[in-house]
């Protein structure tokens, strides 16, 4: 949405006055009213959730990539901030410019539209690598749950790092449309104010091209990786529901005094929760935006203009947040991730102390997020 968005609103410097006359046909002035009144704040907003953004992934990565913290899911988790760190560093000079004017009114000049065309081709390159690494997190995590033997095999740190890098590499292979698709232009018959357009190879053969990248960028980056990742988050909640019951009974073996618990099962349980929050949330912020982008297809350019497009700082604002909160997740449901945490940083204020140490087996198996 972030770079579909920030095309509508350069291609004219009229935009919210001319939002007023559209036909509300099928959102309402309901809608417009909530976009032009947010518009006001969403600048301020999404520049706080940016600089929070980026210094809390900044921080993950260090805390996931020490030695002690080393592992698959941890592998992913720091691709994915680095993935959403682009986003934001990308984010924060559009945010600037087109919603603070900080830097005067430079929005036709040709510098912006190179800015411009290139945001849109970045923040769209790691968006989709961001939400394919949460992908391979969903499915990683299910093989590690629910089948424990295929995911020492094949969740190895190699088969990993190979995800990771593939992420990385074909990504980009897939927004080759969207490169074709967009084009700078002068606007109008004038010599010193350009616009990011469509180009004109995408208007070719009935606009054959343009329509090839919104399909897929709807299907393909949207709404097929979050039809993937509901399939195995409810797979995961099935499997947190059998390791409570398996819990329970482990419990009232304990009150025969016959068995407990092992660390590693409640670090497990602990994880998974984690990991389903992080899940869960990217959907919320993920999959509505993935159902306007279908139904802008569907139902054509008044739809697009009256509906998506009003709804698009509303979406990238929640994107940025999504973006922002992992860092918050990690140290309310990990305790290594806070131990680790706190040796880098606090480690002459506090340093805790088990006051049992676990076993050589145990302590191995309970440093793993």
């Amino acid at each position: 949405m972030m770079a579909t968005e920030a095309l509508e609103q350069n291609l004219t410097d009229s935009l919210v006055e001319n939002m007023t006359t559209l036909s509300p046909e099928y959102c309402g002035a309901g809608l417009n009213a909530f976009y032009l009144g947010y518009r006001k704040v969403h600048g301020y907003l999404a520049l706080a959730v940016c600089i929070f953004g980026l210094t809390t992934n900044i921080l993950s990565i260090v805390v996931l990539t020490r030695k002690t913290m080393v592992s698959p899911t941890n592998a992913i988790l720091a691709g994915l901030a680095i993935a959403d760190i682009m986003v934001m560093v990308m984010y924060v000079p559009f945010t600037l410019n087109y919603y603070l004017q900080a830097f005067g009114r430079t929005s036709f000049s040709y510098g912006w539209a190179v800015f411009m065309l290139t945001y849109v081709h970045v923040t769209q390159v790691f968006h989709t690598v961001s939400i394919w690494l949460t992908v391979v997190l969903a499915v990683w995590r299910y093989l590690a749950i629910g089948h424990p033997s295929l995911n020492r095999e094949w969740c190895s740190m190699k088969n990993t790092s190979v995800a990771i890098v593939s992420a990385y590499i074909v990504c980009p292979i897939l927004c080759i449309p969207s490169y074709l698709t967009f084009a700078i232009s002068p606007q109008g018959n004038s010599t010193d104010r350009f616009v990011v357009g469509f180009s004109d190879l995408s208007t070719y053969n009935d606009k054959f091209l343009e329509k090839f990248n919104f399909w897929m960028y709807s299907v393909h980056v949207k709404l097929l990786p979050c039809v993937i990742l509901t399939i195995f988050s409810c797979c995961l909640i099935h499997e947190l529901m059998k390791a409570r019951k398996r819990k329970a009974a482990l419990l009232r073996k304990m009150s025969s005094g016959q068995s407990k618990q092992s660390c590693a099962e409640k670090q497990a349980v602990r994880t998974t929760r984690m990991l389903l929050a992080i899940l869960l949330l990217f959907l919320l912020t993920e999959f509505p935006q993935g159902i306007l982008s279908l139904m802008s297809g569907i139902l054509g350019k008044k739809f697009l203009d009256q509906c998506y497009n009003r709804l698009g700082d509303l979406m990238d604002i929640l994107a940025l947040i999504n973006s922002s909160m992992n860092f918050i997740f990690y140290c309310s449901m990990s305790s290594q991730f806070r131990s680790t945490f706190q040796q880098l940083f606090m480690a002459s204020r506090w340093v805790p102390v088990p006051l049992k140490p676990p076993s050589t087996t145990e302590q191995t198996e309970c440093t793993r997020l």
